[in-house]
C-alpha cells in the first residue's frame, strides 16, 4: 500500500473543516442544553466525515477488482465505498451502487460534503458508477479493471457529462426535520 503524501492529508482536513458557529443566537428560543446537544452531533459527525475520508486515503493505490470489496480482493467502486463507511462509521451500505443512491439522501451538488457520495452514469445507466466526495471538487473512487483507487477533479470533462447526482448517507436515528 502506497504512503499518503502529507500536502494531500492537509487538503483532505482543510477540506473536511466547517466554519465555527456564530455566537448570534439572538432570537432563538431554544431549551437548556438544546445548543449544547446540537453542538456534540454537529462535531461527531464532522469527526465521522473526517475519519472515513481520511480511512479512504489510506487506500490510495489498491488495484480495482469487479466485484471486490476488500483490500486483500481489491475494490470495485460500489464495494470501495461500503467497505469505507463499514470501517469508518459503522453503517452497512447495500452492494450495489444504484441500491446505494436508492438508499441515501438525494442532496443538490452545491450542498456537497467531505464524505458524501457522487455517483456517474458510465455503463448507459443511471448510477453505474459511485465514489467519495473528499472536497474541493475532487472524489476518491475505484475506477474500472486495469486502475486502482484514486482521487480525481469531478470537473474533469469525462466526469462532467456523466455526473447523475449526489446522494448524503444519513445516520442511523437521525431526522431530516
Amino acid at each position: 500500500m502506497r504512503r499518503i503524501p502529507l500536502s494531500l492529508l492537509a487538503f483532505v482536513l482543510a477540506a473536511s473543516a466547517h466554519a465555527a458557529p456564530t455566537d448570534e443566537t439572538e432570537g432563538i428560543q431554544a431549551r437548556p442544553g438544546l445548543m449544547d446537544r446540537i453542538e456534540h452531533v454537529r462535531h461527531s459527525v464532522s469527526d465521522r466525515t473526517s475519519e472515513l475520508v481520511l480511512s479512504a486515503m489510506g487506500f490510495l493505490g489498491v488495484p480495482y477488482r469487479r466485484g471486490g470489496n476488500s483490500v486483500e480482493t481489491g475494490f470495485d467502486c460500489s464495494g470501495f465505498v461500503r467497505a469505507m463507511y463499514d470501517k469508518s462509521v459503522g453503517k452497512l451500505l447495500p452492494r450495489r451502487a444504484e441500491e446505494q443512491a436508492a438508499a441515501t439522501e438525494k442532496i443538490d451538488r452545491s450542498e456537497l460534503r467531505p464524505g458524501d457520495l457522487v455517483f456517474f452514469n458510465t455503463m448507459r445507466r443511471a448510477f453505474s458508477h459511485v465514489g467519495i466526495y473528499i472536497g474541493d471538487g475532487k472524489f476518491i473512487h475505484s475506477p474500472r479493471t486495469g486502475a486502482e483507487v484514486r482521487v480525481e477533479s469531478m470537473n474533469v470533462s469525462y466526469w462532467q457529462r456523466r455526473f447523475n447526482g449526489a446522494r448524503r448517507v444519513i445516520e442511523d436515528g437521525a431526522s431530516g426535520e
